[in-house]
């Protein structure tokens, strides 16, 4: 429905509203603490410091409760490993911490001592012959060795990956375990420290596209696989005991928890949830072993909820907590189980619960203190028809602002398209969204076909169609907005990250619906693409689209059908993204200034992918806002 125009506030045009959410406030709301690992009663976490230069810092929270950072600048604790990285850390009881500087990917470690400071980091990996050609991240640590997928750059663009072992205490050679695949993650050592379980797979697959479980016997190095296969996704195995794992498995059409021992794998609960995400990022934990053999999941579509499962009798029960979601990352320490947890109210928080009484602490939020919840938008999830009568999934936010009155015209929306296209928007409290609804600027966030959180058969709508299925939906969700006066019919925008980009370019291209784009680090053109990104994705676009054609390849790239685009755009790319080279911007931009499209370009220099800096993210912010209310005549 539209929105409540019936206050008795003064009126003020949408987009030009009073809002209390500043680009600071914004870019304050980004620690981001990630990855906690719990322990004999303390807890350690990953958090982003924007305002430091984007680096990312270790924090140690004690038994007691107290806090403190273990990392001074200018350490920066970040994994180049896939380019998009993951946890970059493990702890070591008794020991300390061991973590991947980003500035030359060693590994580090940082003794602990908690009677005083953190002891500066030592490094215990050699120097590699080139800057961070040798990469380390999925790091656990099980009795004296830290054990890891390496990731070796050997010059021409030639990468080797391996799971290595490295002596915690002194350091040396990183000893090779297991190499021979393209991909490696989650390695797993059984409690008697005589195999090795971990995820492999080779190009062109992704790892949620089809990968394979495999056990080494590390006296002899003889391997075998149990699950997974070219059309099976397998994830993160653990050890129940010596001779038995658990892992997820996607066979059924969606991740569920499989045990598998002496014979077939066995499901825990089959249900029609997913029991994890798409792991872009290494180093992930979806469910964790309780000290009783219960395991600690996190279930659902596309949020997950957390619960508890005996394996034994099959009862999976849901914990009564005040959050909407979990980010994939479980730790357990007895019947404790810490994780990241976010509402549509609540910021991204580091939480640890009891699960024996169900008692929920948050021991650190992504922000200090939030405006005014009315400030905040309501989340609503929405399901559209799409083309063909195909569901498409969305979260729509209406502007909301206590102190105005937009009267009886209908609000400009943008359509936000995330980052994956194997990836989904969530209900996660976003300051960014706040900023604008705040202002009277409405967001549809589109989960479009190949969304992951909807199960398998969701997630391959797109292959073969990136460029068709992504853009149908998108274009569906703002054929939705006009429904029922939800939106301006002459103000309606799109914007996208990544592959999101991609979508919001060829949306532009396809439909006249859209007054105007933005394109964060967008894909522009299939070829050089894969010619020029880092060999994670290298393959990807043969799945997304197929093999390389150039009439099939123009028939879906932006760059190619340019001249269909009319509306403006506002292109923002970091000079240094290594994922979508600052060339795929480049190209297009130029393309629309040939025709005199209305086209602002910036780039920030010494940014990549994402961008980490508090001034490149406020500018980015201030820039996006003056595009909007340029483009919606306000």
């Amino acid at each position: 429905m539209p929105p409540d125009r019936t206050s008795g506030h003064p009126r003020s045009p949408f987009g030009a509203w009073p809002s209390p959410i500043s680009t600071a406030d914004v870019v304050r709301y980004g620690l981001r603490p990630g990855y906690p690992t719990a322990h004999s009663g303390q807890i350690w976490w990953e958090e982003d410091r924007p305002t430091e230069g984007g680096r990312r810092t270790l924090v140690h929270h004690a038994a007691g409760g107290a806090r403190r950072e273990l990392l001074s600048p200018p350490w920066d604790a970040r994994t180049r490993v896939h380019e998009y990285g993951g946890r970059s850390y493990a702890v070591a009881p008794g020991v300390g911490v061991v973590f991947a500087g980003h500035a030359d990917q060693r590994l580090y470690l940082v003794r602990d001592d908690e009677s005083g400071p953190a002891r500066g980091p030592v490094a215990i990996t050699p120097e590699p012959d080139a800057p961070a050609a040798l990469r380390y991240a999925d790091l656990t640590v099980h009795g004296d060795e830290v054990w890891c997928v390496q990731e070796r750059h050997a010059g021409g663009g030639k990468v080797v990956r391996s799971i290595v072992s490295i002596p915690l205490r002194d350091g040396g050679e990183p000893r090779q375990r297991v190499t021979g695949s393209d991909f490696y993650a989650s390695p797993s050592i059984s409690p008697d420290g005589e195999h090795l379980a971990y995820i492999c797979w080779d190009h062109p697959r992704m790892p949620w596209t089809g990968t394979e479980l495999r056990v080494t016997r590390l006296a002899d190095g003889a391997s075998r696989q149990i699950m997974g296969g070219a059309a099976e996704s397998v994830l993160a195995p653990r050890w129940k005991d010596a001779s038995t794992l658990y892992a997820l498995s996607d066979r059924s059409g969606w991740w569920n928890l499989y045990e598998i021992g002496g014979g077939a794998p066995r499901p825990l609960y089959p249900a029609e949830e997913e029991f994890a995400w798409a792991p872009a990022e290494l180093g992930g934990a979806p469910y964790a072993v309780l000290a009783d053999g219960r395991l600690a999941v996190l279930h659902g579509r596309p949020d997950l909820r957390l619960g508890v499962l005996d394996p034994r009798s099959g009862v999976l029960t849901d914990l009564d907590l005040p959050y909407d979601g979990w980010v994939p990352c479980l730790s357990a320490d007895g019947a404790t189980v810490c994780g990241v947890a976010y509402g549509a109210r609540v910021p991204r928080s580091v939480v640890r619960v009891d699960t024996a009484t169900g008692r929920a602490e948050s021991v650190r939020s992504d922000t200090g203190a939030l405006p005014d919840p009315a400030y905040l938008p309501s989340c609503r999830p929405v399901e559209i028809r799409g083309r063909s009568g195909r569901r498409v999934h969305a979260y729509v936010y209406p502007p909301a602002n206590p102190t105005v009155s937009a009267g009886e015209a209908a609000p400009p929306y943008v359509v936000f398209v995330h980052a994956g296209p194997a990836s989904h928007a969530t209900s996660a409290l976003d300051l960014r969204k706040a900023f604008f609804t705040s202002r009277g600027i409405g967001i549809i966030d589109v989960n479009h076909g190949g969304s992951t959180g909807y199960g398998r058969a969701y997630r391959d709508r797109l292959r073969g169609h990136w460029g068709v299925i992504d853009v149908e939906d998108t274009i569906a969700a703002a054929e939705w907005l006009l429904s029922d006066g939800h939106a301006d019919p002459a103000r309606i925008a799109v914007r996208g990250v990544g592959a999101g980009g991609w979508t919001t370019m060829a949306a532009c291209c396809s439909s006249g619906l859209f007054c105007g784009g933005v394109a964060i680090a967008g894909v522009s053109t299939l070829g050089p693409l894969s010619a020029s990104t880092h060999d994670f994705e290298s393959r990807y676009t043969e799945w997304l689209v197929g093999p390389a054609d150039p009439l099939l390849y123009a028939s879906r790239e932006p760059l190619a059908r340019s001249g269909q685009i009319d509306c403006p755009m506002l292109l923002l790319q970091g000079q240094d993204d290594p994922v979508v080279p600052p060339a795929q911007s480049e190209a297009f931009v130029a393309a629309l200034n040939e025709r005199g499209v209305p086209c602002v370009y910036l780039a920030f220099e010494g940014e990549g992918h994402e961008f980490r800096r508090a001034e490149t993210k406020s500018a980015a912010l201030a820039a996006e806002l003056s595009f909007y209310q340029r483009l919606f005549r306000l």
